[in-house]
C-alpha cells in the first residue's frame, strides 16, 4: 500500500459528530508526520490538522480547534480525526497525506504526498 486510504465520511447534522479514519503506507510509521486536510467544491485544499510522529504534537487549523482532535496509531499504520460540533463550513472531502517530519514546516498542504482518495463529509438539517 503506497497510498492512504480514507473511510468514515457521511452525512450529519450541524452538531453531530464523526471519527475519520486513514489507513497509512506503512513507511509513515517511522520519521513521518501525517496530516488531515479536506478540500471544499470551488475551494482550495487547506490542512485540518496535522501530527509529527516523534513527540505527538498536533497542529490545527484554527476553525477546528476545540472540536477536531487527531491521534495515530503507528502500530497499526492508523491516523484518526474525531469531529465534534460539526459546522455548515466543515462539508469537504478530507484526505490523508504525508511527508517526512525532518521536512515538516506546518499544516499547509504544500509538498504533501501519497494523497488518497479522500471520503467525503457533509454537514446538513
Amino acid at each position: 500500500q503506497e497510498q492512504f486510504v480514507e473511510s468514515g465520511g457521511g452525512l450529519v447534522q450541524p452538531g453531530g459528530s464523526l471519527r475519520l479514519s486513514c489507513a497509512a503506507p506503512e513507511f509513515t510509521s517511522g520519521f513521518f508526520a501525517i496530516g488531515w486536510f479536506r478540500q471544499a467544491p470551488g475551494k482550495e485544499r487547506e490542512g485540518v490538522s496535522c501530527m509529527r510522529s516523534q513527540d505527538g504534537s498536533v497542529d490545527y487549523v484554527d476553525s477546528t480547534k476545540g472540536r477536531f482532535t487527531m491521534s495515530r496509531d503507528n502500530a497499526k499504520n492508523m491516523a484518526f480525526l474525531q469531529m465534534n460540533n460539526l459546522k455548515p463550513e466543515d462539508p469537504a472531502t478530507y484526505s490523508c497525506a504525508t511527508r517526512p517530519t525532518a521536512d515538516y514546516n506546518g499544516c499547509s498542504p504544500v509538498h504533501w504526498g501519497y494523497w488518497g482518495q479522500g471520503t467525503q463529509v457533509t454537514v446538513s438539517s
